[in-house]
Parts: C-alpha cells; structure tokens; sequence
C-alpha cells in the first residue's frame, strides 16, 4: 500500500504545480493589474481619448468599433492593430475594415504617452480596451470597470476577419449565430448593437436598406436617401442614430419607430426573438447604460492573452522583434 499512497501523493503534487503553471499562464483579468506596475495609466487614457473626442466626437465611436473588431477576431488581443508589412499580412485591410476601421492613430498616441510613464509594461489590447470605455463615457454612458491583463498578439488573420465580423446585412438567426460562436448569448449581441447609439457608417453599408426594404419609416428613408444617392457616394457617411455623438437608449427607440440604419439593426426589432429586449431599452435607458457596460466586459473577455502568452509590444503597430 505504501508504494501506491506515494505515488498518489507525488501525482497529486505535480497536478497541483501543472494547475498553478496553467493558472498562472492563463490567469484571470483584473481591473487592478497594473495598479502598481502603472498606477496613472487610466489617467494618462482618459486624457487622450478626452482630447481626441473634443475634437472629433466621432472618434469615441470609431475606437469603440475598433475594439469590437479586435475581440472578434483571435479575441481581444491587439491583432487589429498591426499594420501590413512585406513580411506580414495583418486585419487592417480585410473586407469589414479596409477604409471603414479608423483611431489607430489614437490608439498609438496613446501608447507613446503610456510607454512614456510605464515603459514596456502596457499591452496595446489593454489600452484599446480601456480607449472603447472612456470613448462611450465620454459620450454621455455609464463607465464600467475594465478587467486588464490582455498581451499583445504575435499574429493576425485576415481571413478570420473576412469571416468572423457580422455584416451590416446579416440576418437576426445569422448574427445570433456569429456572436454565440464567440460566447455571446442573443441578449448580449442585442445589447452590444447598442454601441450603434453613436458614430456613423457609410452609404455602401446601408443603401440596400433605404431603397429596397419595406420596414422602414418612409419619411427616415427619404432623409437617408439625400445623402445616399442610389448610386455612387459610397463613402458619404449617415448617422447611426438620431444622436450620433450622445451616448443614449435612441437607437432602441429608433428601432421601435424602424428608424434602424442598417438591416442588421431593423432585424432585432422586426417581430423576432429580441423585440421585447429592444423595446425595454427603448423605454429604459438607465437598464440599457447599465447592461452595456457589463455586455462589453463580456466581450472584452474573448480569448485574451495572458501570463506569458504573447507580448508587450512596444508599438501597437508592429510585432516585437
């Protein structure tokens, strides 16, 4: 018996020493993680975003979907960011970004001021994370506690991030399904959708909706239409909602009244599973400020990076060499 109790003593020790290891590789995101290592760090954010969205209110939005395309794909880890080299073929010029994904130059400003205060201590996907908050607050929603700890990839996918984005035309079983298969429920992409309550989009991506389909406010569709021509002006931009540049429940309440811009937004209020959630958030917009925030930890946790997976990188734009 002796022998046999050794063994299972010994195997139960390195178990417990295999399972610290994974832990420690793979550990949990804090929102205190750089509390000493970088104490002013959400500070010296908060300062750039502040100065970026003063100047363009647009850019909290723009970083907003940067941060939704980065978590997309590979998870929330920075790839979105790297630039195309001859050597390297990143994100930035898939289908679903190329000239439409904008902040980049945020995102980098951002970092030379963090690596300036906490040199190579900062993840470029913590900083984008961070960005995307204070970009909403500063629009006018509730902040939330951001979970820190992501790395920096080493890679990117293209080819992901041709297939894994949902499309401004996607059906509501189409998105339902993209978002379950990065571990958000239905409720979750509904909520998320609400990120449309700021920023712009481009006529290409909305102009099927505003000339062909019938659920759609008439008179919303004649206004859309004088800045969308049938053909042609495909980078003239719309609102999103009625108030592009205020963080608010109207793009519920845009929905209700099928004021929604694009397909993928009218098909979450258009007799479906999620009526009765965007219909809550268009009566409620404390319920709504409050559930987006916690939507977005749920997101900002797809598959990051941690422990010693990836890397600092030390320009948000280019791999570590």
């Amino acid at each position: 018996m002796a022998p046999t109790t050794t063994s299972s003593q010994f195997f139960l020790v390195v178990s417990i020493i295999s399972l610290i290891a994974c832990n420690s590789a793979n550990g949990q995101l804090s929102p205190n993680f750089y509390a000493t290592t970088c104490s002013n760090l959400q500070t010296i954010v908060r300062n750039v975003m502040s100065q970026a969205v003063t100047r363009e209110p647009r850019m909290g939005a723009s970083i907003l979907r940067l941060f939704f395309h980065d978590c997309f794909v590979q998870g929330c880890d920075g790839s979105i960011l790297l630039d195309d080299t001859g050597s390297f073929t990143g994100e930035q010029n898939a289908g679903p970004n190329r000239n439409s994904v904008r902040g980049y130059e945020v995102i980098d400003a951002i970092k030379t001021r963090v690596e300036a205060a906490c040199n190579n201590t900062v993840s470029c996907a913590d900083i984008l994370a961070l960005a995307a908050r204070d970009g909403v607050v500063l629009l006018g929603g509730k902040s939330w506690q951001v979970p820190l700890g992501r790395r920096d990839s080493r890679t990117a996918s293209l080819s992901s991030a041709n297939s894994d984005l949902p499309p401004p035309s996607a059906d509501l079983p189409t998105l339902i399904s993209m978002f379950a298969a990065k571990g958000l429920t239905a409720r979750d992409m509904t909520i998320l959708s609400g990120g449309h309550a700021i920023g712009f989009s481009q006529c290409s991506n909305f102009r099927t909706r505003i000339y062909n389909e019938t659920n759609i406010d008439p008179a919303f569709a004649t206004a859309r239409r004088a800045n969308c021509p049938f053909s042609g002006g495909d980078t003239n931009l719309g609102p999103l909602d009625s108030t592009p540049n205020r963080f608010d429940n109207n793009y519920y309440q845009n929905l209700v009244a099928r004021r929604g811009l694009f397909h993928s937004d009218q098909v979450l209020f258009n007799g479906g599973s999620q009526d009765a959630t965007v219909r809550t958030y268009s009566i409620n917009p404390a319920a709504f400020l409050r559930d987006f925030g916690a939507a977005m930890v749920k997101m900002g946790n797809i598959s990051p990076l941690t422990g010693t997976n990836g890397e600092i990188r030390r320009s948000c734009g280019v791999i570590n060499s």
